[in-house]
């Protein structure tokens, strides 16, 4: 592992996306600052790197708070200069159209779309002065088309693919590279696991089909991907699904 002198951000570092991003970035010699809303439970995480001989700082981060957000990124940037910052907050929630609350609409809608447009501000004001940088959007097919139940979880991925898209083009010419990367499929955690087994049965859980879910790995193989494309051949945005996904 070749140490760099620089620093990736994962805003929302959760149990498995997040987490596998993280993991993959320390491996590659980077200095990674990992927030979540809850803080210890970071602490595995922490430890694993760790014991890897990766470099890794866990914190308590509210995305929807300015001000945690300037801290958090403005803290990675300190300890060697921010070359990466990674959106990945979740909020994926389902729920009719007429049972959906006032409160259920907004806090998706600050959780997946404002907290990203905060993360990626508040990235572009470290990375511009220094003219490089990489800022990266979680997104999902939700971003793409809305679906039945998901009123408030589709607006707010359509809005952050928006603000990820005009990001892209008044930044690229600084040369800084942002990304949205599209989940087109259910990715394997324990809460999908938990849907699948809710909807279809234990028995359907213990026999899924192979490439029905995505392993974490891979989405954190794909980011890694992203990170090393040439600046003369960017992509804004990538599709990834399962080879057995229907779409």
């Amino acid at each position: 592992m070749e140490p760099r002198h620089a620093t990736a951000a994962v805003v929302g570092a959760g149990d498995f996306i997040g987490a596998a991003i993280a993991k993959k970035f320390a491996s590659e010699g980077f200095t990674v600052f990992a927030g979540r809303r809850k803080g210890e439970k970071l602490t595995p995480l922490v430890a694993e790197i760790e014991a890897a001989g990766g470099h890794v700082v866990g914190r308590s981060l509210d995305a929807r708070k300015e001000e945690e957000i300037t801290t958090f990124l403005q803290d990675a940037d300190a300890a060697a200069p921010l070359e990466v910052c990674i959106f990945n907050v979740g909020a994926n929630v389902n729920f009719p159209l007429l049972e959906t609350t006032e409160r259920v609409f907004r806090k998706v809608w600050e959780m997946a779309c404002y907290a990203g447009f905060l993360s990626g501000r508040e990235a572009a004001r470290l990375m511009l002065p220094r003219g490089r940088g990489n800022i990266f959007f979680t997104g999902a097919t939700a971003g793409l088309r809305g679906g039945v139940g998901y009123a408030a979880f589709a607006s707010a991925k359509f809005g952050l693919r928006a603000v990820a898209q005009s990001a892209a083009r008044e930044l690229g010419p600084h040369n800084i590279h942002v990304a949205h990367l599209i989940i087109d499929a259910g990715v394997d955690t324990d809460w999908v696991r938990e849907r699948i087994r809710e909807r279809e049965g234990e028995a359907a859980l213990a026999n899924l089909a192979p490439g029905r879910l995505m392993r974490p790995q891979s989405v954190a193989e794909a980011y890694w991907q992203l990170y090393q494309e040439p600046r003369d051949a960017w992509s804004f945005e990538r599709e990834i699904r399962p080879f057995a996904e229907k779409w």
